[in-house]
């Protein structure tokens, strides 16, 4: 005797539940960083809310056609570590500064997909290096989110033992329990302030002004990021739960296209979702990969909402208290710091080093000669490995 077939509700009921879940846990980790960014690019309220709900619009659209398009759960999202560049390089340079770099890094995405660079890229950029890099991005929000809670232990020890115990049991949840938490103790100690920002999402286009000292901070970490923490383990996740047929090539040439569009106002780095695909594209989100789309579809839904809504938004992440943010966005910030660093520990010998210079330098925050750490620590991280893996290669000749 067989089961009774699903009804069209509780067929769709998953993939619905599944995108709405992937766009509040993206949400909701990103937006303390988020207001960080504003304050440090010196956006005004208008060109915040216009970075926000450009962003969203751009994921929404986007995310929609190729859903229906490939007839698969094509997530896209943004750079997390792309912001944390943002916050740390921003204080140096105008909007419009940062606006041209964002676009360039947005063209350069568009250019790598369209000549199928990106495939050759790809295989290029050693993997060590890449995760080096993302682990000294992070680091040091995670230690100020850390260093925090001597500051205003009542909204932080709740935070963090939400986030702990979210983490054992619910780890999905475990940022969503923890802003919870917080924004809870908040309350109870009279610390949230609710700014007063026109509900509604809208766009305010930024001149770009293209200066080359916030192209090499901004734009090239940007360009590594995506490709190396986004877009290759969002093609990998596709790939693995059975979409081998959705094609490389269009995915990152349109995400580019569509970040470089959105970019003018005020838009971060768009790329394929990595974290928040896993949540849409597994058997969780419907036991047919061929419903599953509906789950890419339901996110996508979700980010037009949040795109509409981006004045609401802003008022509801400009209540919380300063050492909120900070703590909040350490939390965010662990999962994509231990990837970094199982990168860096997975490398091969003579990358180790090179790979732990990557990390120091990009960490310790330094600019010379114009140039971020971020640039440096690549850089030298990369001439390092050179020179050992010739090392080697060399007393391996020399040996009878």
């Amino acid at each position: 005797m067989t089961g009774r077939a699903p009804s069209p509700l509780q067929d769709l009921a998953a993939p619905l539940l599944a995108g709405l879940i992937a766009v509040l846990v993206s949400a909701s980790s990103n937006l303390p960083l988020f207001m960080q960014l504003f304050t440090a690019a010196h956006f005004t309220p208008a060109q915040s809310v216009s970075s926000l709900s450009s962003m969203y619009l751009a994921l929404a659209v986007l995310g929609a056609a190729l859903c229906l398009r490939y007839r698969a759960p094509i997530i896209l999202g943004w750079n997390t570590a792309g912001i944390a560049v943002l916050i740390a390089e921003g204080p140096h340079f105008t909007p419009g500064d940062i606006v041209g770099a964002l676009l360039v890094s947005a063209v350069t995405l568009t250019v790598l997909g369209l000549t199928g660079l990106f495939d050759r890229l790809a295989r290029k950029l050693p993997p060590p290096l890449a995760a080096a890099l993302l682990a000294g991005v992070l680091l040091p929000f995670v230690l100020r989110g850390m260093a925090a809670v001597p500051a205003a232990p009542a909204l932080l020890v709740p935070m963090f033992a939400a986030y702990l115990l979210g983490r054992a049991f619910l780890p999905r949840w475990a940022v969503p329990f923890a802003l919870l938490a917080g924004l809870g103790a908040a309350a109870l100690t009279g610390e949230l302030h609710p700014r007063v920002v026109h509900p509604l999402g809208a766009l305010t286009f930024t001149q770009p002004t293209f200066n080359l000292r916030a192209i090499l901070a901004i734009a090239v970490p940007s360009v590594v990021f995506a490709v190396a923490s986004q877009n290759l383990p969002g093609l990998a996740i596709l790939h693995a739960s059975g979409y081998r047929s959705v094609p490389a090539r269009p995915l990152v040439t349109l995400t580019g296209a569509a970040g470089a569009l959105a970019s003018l106002f005020g838009s971060i780095t768009l790329n394929l979702g990595a974290i928040t695909a896993a949540i849409c594209t597994g058997p969780d989100a419907h036991p047919d990969p061929a419903r599953r789309f509906i789950a890419g579809l339901s996110c996508a839904a979700g980010y037009l909402g949040l795109a509409l809504c981006g004045g609401a938004l802003l008022g509801l992440a400009g209540a919380f208290p300063a050492p909120l943010l900070q703590g909040l966005a350490g939390l965010a910030l662990l999962g994509p710091l231990m990837s970094g660093r199982e990168g860096t520990l997975a490398a091969e010998p003579h990358w180790r080093e090179g790979a732990l210079l990557t990390l120091v330098i990009t960490a310790s925050g330094m600019t010379w000669l114009g140039l971020s750490g971020a640039v440096w620590g690549l850089a030298l991280g990369w001439g390092l490995a050179w020179l050992r893996g010739r090392q080697l290669l060399s007393h391996e000749a020399r040996r009878p």
